[in-house]
């Protein structure tokens, strides 16, 4: 079978494609042939040696893929070959908050990834594709999508009427405005592009804020959602957290999820003042992907995917993402 590795973190470019044995599940293992692929900027990072420590060498990269169960070991009782399903980001947090030992291990970090055309997992870190979705657009959810859930539903408790504020058009970003809209609540976008936010409306968002155009967006954002929103998605960091606090109501909530600007941080003055609940945000475990899964069922939510590259091209999916032009989602599918 065909694999890739990174034999050195030095960027997209030293990605390797390669051949060796196709795995065979051991006792509580099933071996699913993956059909696609998604990336995340994590993998990015990954790939540059900017992630911290603890990666594991020569890794398989990835978190985020789907297929089909092809094989199962003699223990296993949760799969069937046939059976469509879709990787666990964190295959040892099952339910439950986060422990140190559920979070030590992240696949396509400290343990290989899925960017295979084979993968073994144990029974218990895959979940079950949504029917009507294609495995394209199921490789999407691992990551981001449950970023998006847990941060709004499984810790925000997200209720209709409520409003949300997102940030840019990335994946977390694009799927926390669709369960928005799912639940009732009202959506407030920014984007530098005044193109991205016409997408952004035309999902659903009730306003849209250039950022490009309006540093201190924050108080626009206010302004918008007359008198702050409940819930702030910040996929931006340090560049970006000052704004968040400025738009947030009194009592609201903030998910920190990305680090993708720079800045000098933020005093805990304002954060006093407003009374706001700061979260730092992991994934997610497998019962809170397994619970997105049915809503998204349920609601017939389709995932954006911005561009989708074959397997052979995977270095070209890894590049159009640091180009920062996507909106949604890009994906990898398999080229046979």
């Amino acid at each position: 079978m065909r694999y890739y590795h990174l034999p050195v973190f030095a960027g997209p470019e030293a990605l390797v494609l390669d051949r060796r044995e196709t795995p065979r599940p051991a006792a509580r293992e099933v071996l699913v042939r993956m059909r696609a692929w998604s990336l995340n900027y994590r993998d990015l990072l990954i790939a540059g040696g900017r992630y911290g420590r603890g990666m594991k060498a020569d890794v398989v990269p990835l978190s985020d893929g789907a297929g089909e169960v092809v094989a199962v070991g003699s223990q296993v009782t949760r799969w069937k070959p046939g059976d469509r399903v879709m990787s666990v980001f964190m295959p040892r947090w099952v339910r439950g908050p986060a422990t140190d030992a559920k979070v030590a291990v992240a696949l396509g970090g400290t343990v290989d990834g899925v960017l295979a055309e084979y993968v073994t997992f144990d029974q218990d870190a895959v979940v079950a594709t949504p029917a009507h979705l294609s495995h394209a657009e199921a490789a999407t959810l691992p990551c981001a999508a449950v970023t998006a859930w847990h941060a709004l539903v499984t810790q925000g408790g997200l209720a209709a009427g409520q409003s949300v504020l997102t940030l840019g058009s990335g994946g977390v970003s694009v799927f926390a405005l669709q369960f928005a809209v799912a639940a009732g609540a009202r959506a407030v976008v920014t984007s530098g592009s005044d193109a991205k936010l016409e997408r952004l409306l035309s999902m659903g968002a009730v306003a849209g804020v250039n950022h490009a155009r309006v540093p201190r967006w924050g108080r626009r954002v206010h302004e918008l959602a007359g008198g702050g929103v409940d819930h702030v998605v910040e996929v931006g960091g340090a560049g970006t957290l000052p704004q968040s606090v400025r738009a947030v109501r009194t009592g609201g909530r903030i998910s920190v999820i990305g680090v993708l600007s720079q800045g000098e941080g933020l005093g805990p003055v304002a954060l006093l003042r407003k009374a706001v609940t700061v979260q730092g945000m992991q994934v997610g475990a497998r019962e809170t992907f397994e619970e997105m899964a049915r809503a998204i069922a349920v609601h017939r939510l389709r995932p954006v995917i911005d561009r989708v590259f074959p397997f052979s091209e995977a270095r070209s999916a890894y590049e159009h993402l640091a180009s920062g032009g996507h909106f949604g989602k890009v994906v990898i599918t398999a080229d046979r």
